[in-house]
């Protein structure tokens, strides 16, 4: 009984710290699982901070990589826009160039057409200077003065064109200087005088240029005829007080006297002649109206009406006055049903 006893009380005893080791497990296993759980937690809270980490570093290496990509292409793409705007200026540059000798080469042919006795030299390309020089000359030949042209077919004005034309005028010693322009200043229509230089449009200049042509013409015969004046009143009196001026003198007015005798005599005979035609011809028409009457009073209604002899035709003012002017009738009186004549004969 006693080692039954004390088995139960040993068995007793190892179930208690049976027991208390399986509580002790447990223990250990809630702390095992709360530590584990509390791990895994911390472990998920690390994976997701770095691979939000790891996502914030990839998008911000592609962001990265993509600004340096978008950099480059603006980059390549400025490079190219530098290169759109070359070609397109020297483009325009060419354009601008070729128009411009298009501009001179027409003005050029228009100068040489309306003034072909002119000498129009085209100033050559490259070389400094205006567009064309136009040396005005007479029919004979004979130099009278420059005519210096200068062309611009641009979209703006500028006021610089004025003093290099200027330059150009004083560099070869032309009288006039002209400004063709496609593009005229604001305050300028058609054509003006502006600084010394003439300005003008297309549609003007050969208006212009025809008047500074008589200009330059004039000009040159006046100082022409004033070299040598005194020299030239001597041998114009001599000439005038000469026996050879008076004889000349005389011979135009006895052919003028002669010329005028036979005007006078003409004008008589001819005279005579139309006095002798006009009675031929009244007597024609007074016979003529005679035998109508004489026809009509026989035939009576049988005969054709002739209206110019009839009665209406008498009834003309203006015919009344053809007669008094003649002197056929003294007197016109308008009746009641016509009009009534005072006859001479």
């Amino acid at each position: 009984m006693q080692d039954l006893l004390a088995q139960v009380e040993e068995k007793d005893k190892k179930l208690q710290d049976a027991q208390k080791a399986e509580l002790e497990l447990r223990k250990q296993k809630r702390v095992l699982e709360e530590s584990k759980r509390t791990f895994e937690l911390e472990m998920t809270k690390k994976l997701d901070e770095e691979r939000e980490k790891i996502k914030d570093d990839a998008l911000k290496n592609v962001l990265e990589d993509h600004r340096f990509k978008d950099l480059e292409k603006e980059k390549q793409i400025e490079g190219m826009r530098k290169q759109i705007d070359e070609l397109k200026r020297q483009a325009e540059q060419g354009s601008q160039q070729i128009q411009g000798e298009v501009f001179e080469d027409d003005l050029e042919k228009t100068l040489r057409a309306k003034f072909p006795h002119d000498c129009i030299e085209p100033v050559p390309k490259g070389a400094r200077g205006a567009d064309v020089l136009q040396k005005v000359q007479e029919i004979t030949g004979l130099h009278c003065g420059t005519i210096i042209w200068e062309s611009k077919n641009t979209k703006n004005w500028s006021d610089k064109w004025i003093e290099k034309l200027k330059d150009d005028q004083r560099e070869v010693k032309a009288e006039v200087a002209v400004l063709m322009t496609k593009v005229l200043p604001k305050d300028v229509s058609n054509f003006e005088y502006k600084n010394g230089v003439w300005i003008t449009d297309y549609s003007s200049v050969i208006g212009l240029a025809t008047a500074l042509r008589y200009g330059i013409i004039q000009v040159a015969m006046t100082k022409r005829s004033s070299e040598g004046k005194n020299e030239k009143i001597e041998v114009l009196y001599k000439y005038l007080s000469s026996q050879e001026f008076r004889q000349k003198v005389e011979a135009i007015v006895e052919a003028f006297s002669s010329m005028k005798k036979d005007l006078d005599d003409e004008k008589k005979a001819l005279t005579k002649i139309w006095a002798k035609r006009e009675k031929q011809l009244d007597r024609v028409s007074s016979n003529t109206i005679k035998i109508y009457g004489d026809m009509q009073g026989m035939i009576e209604a049988n005969l054709p009406q002739i209206k110019s002899l009839e009665l209406e035709a008498l009834t003309d003012g203006s015919y009344g006055d053809r007669l008094k002017s003649k002197g056929l009738v003294t007197e016109i009186r308008e009746v009641e049903g016509g009009i009534k004549w005072k006859i001479v004969h």
